[in-house]
């Protein structure tokens, strides 16, 4: 059961979680109905019942015969997300105080298609106002289903424009809120039909792999930005161009 696999992950034992939801399902019952119902053993099931009680779960209603009854749901979940919010507070302050935040002109260094997606889909997840995307439509695309509601996105492929990329490479570039961006290189390889000069060779392209970088600094973030702003501005004329000729 689903679940009592959540409440296990918020802290519960197998048993209180089985039990709490059999209780959820009874009301209030006897403590060897609760064990029938959850398949707990019945030696079990008292002290399982009391754990619950001592976690605000479940409540007696009853001494002759002994009953239990649930607690509310909601406001157990309440609790853990109280305390789960303090914890993580805790924490930050923590990890501030070994580790304070770098310094927003340093340039990190990425490798790997994997490491360069995930950055950038951390960047969209946290945009809370704008994002600028460029280059790399499928990349482009895929962010823009993660976008954060509200955001605005500005989007728009890389033409017309001195290249950012070396040979063989495709650039994409990505800013968030004025505070965060992410200038990715991603290896192209060689296609079927030769003679294309953009193209690296099959062992070129195993040779280097997709990098780029990650910065909070915000001259290149806002010079990130004005760079896609640039290249949609060129690519606007284009498609009134296209729709002209049709």
């Amino acid at each position: 059961m689903s679940a009592v696999i959540h409440l296990q992950a918020l802290g519960l034992t197998e048993y209180e979680a089985r039990a709490y939801t059999a209780l959820l399902a009874l009301g209030r019952a006897v403590p060897a109905r609760v064990a029938r119902q959850a398949g707990i053993p019945r030696p079990k099931i008292y002290e399982t019942l009391e754990r619950l009680e001592g976690r605000g779960l479940a409540a007696k209603v009853g001494q002759s015969p002994l009953e239990y009854a649930p607690l509310s749901a909601r406001e157990y979940l309440a609790r853990s997300r109280r305390s789960f919010d303090d914890r993580l507070g805790a924490l930050d302050r923590d990890l501030s105080r070994l580790a304070p935040d770098p310094a927003p002109e340093a340039v990190y260094h990425l490798y790997g298609h994997a490491a360069l997606r995930s950055m950038c889909e951390d960047l969209t997840l946290n945009a809370r106002r704008t994002l600028f995307m460029a280059g790399e439509p499928e990349l482009a695309l895929a962010l823009e289903k993660l976008t954060p509601r509200g955001v605005k996105v500005a989007m728009t492929p890389l033409v017309g424009l001195p290249a950012v990329a070396m040979e063989g490479e495709r650039a994409f570039l990505l800013a968030r809120d004025g505070e965060a961006a992410v200038i990715a290189h991603f290896v192209t390889p060689a296609p079927e039909v030769a003679g294309t000069p953009d193209a690296l060779s099959t062992e070129q392209a195993m040779q280097r792999e997709a990098h780029g970088v990650h910065t909070h600094n915000p001259v290149i973030v806002h010079l990130i930005e004005g760079y896609v702003e640039l290249a949609a501005r060129q690519v606007q004329p284009q498609a009134q161009a296209e729709q002209t000729t049709i």
